[in-house]
């Protein structure tokens, strides 16, 4: 039985990369494409893909909240995050979703075979540096005086799903449209998220963004 496959990659050239990887190994197969974290989320629920493979930054969802989708809908398809970089918020981030895997994009050529194998066969694919700061993250809990987790871990997921839409320039009005929500209830939502991470102005909001990957630069 064929391995059953679901790309998403908001890089048309970096998708095709992805799927000539995959496809060369006998028994895979790439069954969808998506462009954004959402048309990922509804492309998974619609063809129920054993693997989804999923870019952290996407635009109109990100790859985090789409692969926390994902996971919810479908407990059984396993799911590898790209990333450009690592830091130890965005690998910390990267497991809450449930997601097994997690490679940089610069080492797909090497290691995304070999991470679809893993989680494939219910196992976790980590580089080493994802897997040492992820040790050390664990180290840093267990002590006593350990900081508290970031802000971002406090917000909702419907909040981040409104901080990507805000940090790619969209007015509370276009939030309210896209979310199918009330323009008051989306500006209470801005405003707690505001609050939540100490930002004062939609300039903060959009570095904020940026630098944990829910938009690219």
């Amino acid at each position: 039985m064929n391995l059953r496959i679901l790309v998403a990659d908001d890089h048309d050239i970096m998708r095709r990369g992805l799927k000539s990887l995959l496809t060369a190994k006998a028994g895979w197969d790439v069954c969808g494409e998506a462009k954004t974290g959402r048309e990922a989320v509804s492309m998974a629920e619609e063809m129920k893909p054993d693997v989804v493979v999923l870019d952290v930054s996407m635009p109109d969802l990100n790859g985090l909240e789409a692969a926390r989708r994902i996971r919810k809908a479908l407990p059984k398809t396993e799911i590898v995050i790209l990333t450009l970089h690592f830091s130890d918020q965005l690998v910390h981030d990267i497991v809450e979703t449930g997601a097994r895997a997690y490679i940089m994009k610069s080492d797909a050529d090497r290691d995304l075979v070999a991470a679809v194998d893993a989680v494939s066969n219910r196992r976790s694919f980590f580089t080493p540096r994802a897997a040492e700061m992820l040790l050390n993250g664990f180290r840093k809990q267990s002590t006593p005086n350990a900081a508290p987790t970031e802000y971002r871990s406090r917000l909702t997921s419907r909040e981040r799903e409104i901080t990507q839409l805000l940090a790619e320039g969209k007015s509370s009005k276009e939030v309210a449209v896209a979310l199918n929500i009330s323009v008051k209830t989306a500006e209470t939502h801005r405003a707690n998220i505001m609050r939540k991470l100490e930002l004062h102005s939609v300039s903060e909001l959009v570095r904020y963004a940026v630098k944990n990957q829910i938009i690219e630069a």
